[in-house]
């Protein structure tokens, strides 16, 4: 989900769904005559994701989704985010950074065009800025990036003068975020709809609940380096559905595909599976707002009642890094924190008992469709029931879950958040699991506002382990991402620093 940086180097079928699988016809149309892309068909590619985005606005909606769709190929923002995590130049030429850190001077690139014709200019930039940055903005980078903006000044058409309250080492990599794209100011109020960008794409048709289709527009400023001329997104949730399409020869590029469903195409010569990194961090998220999960002692013995090798081993078939806290293997200044808690269910009902619950505690776990969650849930809900803790499971779709938990109706949920350095969503009491630290809040300005290199490592390996000793929430996997690519298509990403698909960079061999 909210869908994290710096250095920038950077899901699981259940039984059923399985054994269906397993099952599955194979008296399909030759392997071999769909190693590669059909006729006709070498300058469009199908890429299959389990969530349809509510939203076409990345600035404003909160699902990862939506920037999977839109980012880099409907929308660009002053710096690109590549696979490794190298931050480069995109609608930003140029840019120079004063010496305290507190301003950044942005040379934009000429010749930029919006969809409808209209020449990008500084305007545009501190229009949407300002926009993400405005009381009532959803824009979930807002405490991160925008709240931290002290003026936004534009000595001319293209440039950006960026000054900031306090320094962030981590500048460029937020604004290289589908947060900060630039929206064309005319039309920015229908984005999430009918979105106008600078990128080479723009949005062709939208099927709801089938599929959202881009197409090359010819305003993009290097038309001629974009090989696909076309891009359908295809939402299948359901593992056998995902499965039969992959089957069928309908995918290209498959995201995140399902866990234990992706040895079964090792063998399948029309594909290659891709096994990299990301930034995400999959956990147990608890809700403060709720007696007694308000209790530590409550929130701990959660925690020490998860096996997270467990889990990994099982749910992720081994693909995963166990964590202790909101912050990723991939980050820098990682502190590894999973042996904070280790599982122990000895101690997890002997602080269930100091807490005064005992074996009365029952709990409902809310569960969005992703195979991670749906899987997971029910290992999680088994190593509960071991200490005593009684679990509903509740299944939801991606909406119910938006609308339910992520807006702070629920007992606990599995998610993983995706948003790289997304720690700051603890300083605001009013995020889905209402967790308010004052102290925390403390620590988090005091990292912000540290000059030198060696007080920022310190401070930030010390938020981490804030997070730990208050067991926030009960984190479990930081996860690989397994991607199956069809053979003969190039320039999809292995290892994810964001959630992002780069369609301007696909091309057929």
């Amino acid at each position: 989900m909210t869908d994290q940086p710096p250095l920038f180097t950077r899901r699981t079928c259940l039984a059923r769904s399985l054994a269906t699988l397993a099952a599955a016809p194979t008296a399909l149309t030759p392997l071999t005559a769909l190693a590669q892309p059909r006729a006709g068909e070498r300058q469009a590619v199908t890429i299959n994701m389990s969530f349809e985005p509510e939203s076409l606005d990345p600035t404003m909606a909160a699902a990862a989704a939506v920037g999977e769709v839109t980012h880099y190929n409907v929308f660009e923002g002053l710096t690109k985010i590549e696979e490794s995590g190298a931050i480069t130049p995109l609608l930003a030429e140029s840019w120079q950074q004063d010496p305290g850190g507190l301003a950044y001077t942005f040379r934009l690139r000429q010749g930029v065009r919006f969809h409808d014709g209209a020449a990008l200019d500084a305007s545009a930039v501190r229009f949407s800025w300002e926009r993400s940055g405005a009381p009532g903005s959803t824009n979930k980078a807002r405490k991160a990036l925008f709240d931290n903006i002290a003026s936004i000044g534009t000595p001319d058409a293209h440039t950006v003068v960026l000054t900031l309250h306090r320094p962030d080492a981590h500048l460029l990599f937020r604004l290289g975020e589908n947060t900060a794209v630039v929206l064309h100011p005319d039309s920015a109020a229908q984005a999430a709809t009918d979105p106008v960008g600078t990128g080479p794409y723009r949005v062709a048709g939208r099927q709801p609940g089938h599929s959202i289709t881009l197409a090359k527009t010819d305003t993009y400023r290097q038309a001629a380096s974009v090989s696909m001329a076309r891009a359908t997104f295809r939402f299948l949730s359901e593992p056998d559905d995902q499965f039969a399409a992959l089957r069928a020869g309908e995918i290209d590029l498959f995201f995140h595909y399902a866990t234990q469903s992706v040895n079964r195409l090792q063998d399948d010569a029309r594909y290659q599976l891709l096994i990299g990194s990301s930034g995400g961090k999959g956990m147990l998220a608890l809700n403060h707002r709720r007696k007694p999960l308000n209790d530590l002692r409550v929130r701990r013995a959660i925690t020490h009642a998860i096996d997270r090798e467990a889990f990994i081993r099982t749910v992720l078939e081994g693909r995963g890094t166990a964590i202790g806290s909101h912050f990723a293997p991939t980050d820098a200044g990682y502190v590894h924190l999973a042996t904070t808690y280790p599982y122990d269910p000895d101690r997890a009902r002997a602080l269930l008992k100091q807490a005064g619950v005992g074996k009365t505690l029952a709990l409902t776990l809310s569960l969005p469709p992703a195979p991670y969650a749906r899987a997971g849930g029910e290992v999680v809900a088994a190593h509960l029931a071991q200490v005593g803790i009684t679990v509903r499971i509740e299944k939801l779709t991606w909406p119910q879950w938006l609308a339910g938990p992520f807006n702070g109706r629920f007992d606990m949920t599995i998610i993983n958040h995706v948003e790289p350095l997304d720690y700051l969503i603890y300083t605001d009491p009013n995020y889905y699991f209402g967790y308010d630290s004052p102290a925390f809040r403390e620590l988090a300005q005091r990292h912000a506002a540290a000059t030198s290199a060696r007080e920022r490592q310190v401070l930030f390996a010390a938020l981490q382990r804030h997070l730990a000793q208050d067991a926030v929430n009960a984190w479990i996997f930081a996860p690989k991402i397994g991607t199956v690519v069809r053979k003969g298509l190039h320039g999809a990403w292995m290892n994810y620093p964001i959630f992002a698909h780069d369609i301007g960079a696909l091309h057929w061999a």
